[in-house]
């Protein structure tokens, strides 16, 4: 890991840019921490200079109650290279959704498991860099989507003690199987009317996580909706699974 840049924020947030290789991303710290700070991974749909404004407000708001957030590029996004078959998938995602069709189960496959068999080793090999700093301690959460990473995590990656997982993106059927194995604490957000997510799919792959304590938080309003009191929501869970 390469630190390229810093800066404080208003809080006295430390944000600091890194390179794990080709892959950037960023890392923010509370400014008054006196122990290794509890760390909380930030997932995004990809495009981090396009979801800055959301993750550091969700960053910020983590560092208040004491957490270390940090989040990363996704395979083919930002100024990642692009993926030929992923750009033709999301392709045919947008013409099947413009038409009004049904989302066909092998589109959403050919764009989807190739990011997650990617993204997740990535983000494994992050939070060992993370985790080697001397501010950054565990437990470690994993908060926001895509929803499929989260689930890939959740299993694999036995240092994620909780996760908050957003229901906002297409998930293979072949996941719901993944999803029966995860074992640790859940609270799943859902816009009940994002244009880009089957409700029902959510709602299956809900029934379907393997978990004793999962819990869905579902708001009116579409995908990028999600009330501010969500984030309360979400430091108060990780508050009963991370301190």
């Amino acid at each position: 890991m390469r630190f390229t840049s810093e800066q404080r924020l208003d809080e006295g947030v430390l944000e600091r840019e890194f390179a794990l290789g080709e892959i950037p991303g960023i890392l923010w710290t509370p400014g008054s921490a006196s122990a290794p700070a509890p760390l909380i991974l930030l997932g995004h749909p990809g495009g981090l200079h396009k979801m800055y404004p959301r993750l550091v407000a969700r960053a910020r708001h983590s560092a208040a109650e004491g957490y270390a957030a940090a989040t990363i590029e996704l395979p083919g996004s930002g100024d990642r290279p692009r993926s030929a078959a992923a750009e033709e998938a999301r392709a045919d995602l947008r013409r099947a959704l413009e038409a009004g069709e049904p989302v066909d189960d092998e589109i959403i496959d050919r764009l989807v498991l190739p990011l997650v068999d990617k993204a997740v080793p990535e983000w494994r090999a992050a939070l060992d860099a993370l985790l080697s700093l001397p501010e950054i301690g565990g437990p470690v959460g994993y908060a926001g989507g895509v929803i499929s990473i989260g689930v890939r995590l959740a299993v694999v990656e036995p240092r994620i003690s909780a996760a908050v997982l957003f229901a906002g993106s297409f998930v293979p059927r072949t996941m719901f199987e993944e999803a029966r194995q995860v074992t640790i604490p859940l609270q799943v957000l859902l816009q009940w009317d994002d244009e880009w997510n089957d409700r029902q799919m959510s709602l299956d792959l809900f029934d379907a996580f393997g978990t004793k304590e999962k819990t869905l938080h579902a708001n009116m309003g579409g995908h990028t909706g999600v009330p501010q009191f969500e984030g309360d929501d979400g430091n108060r869970f990780f508050a009963r699974h991370l301190k």
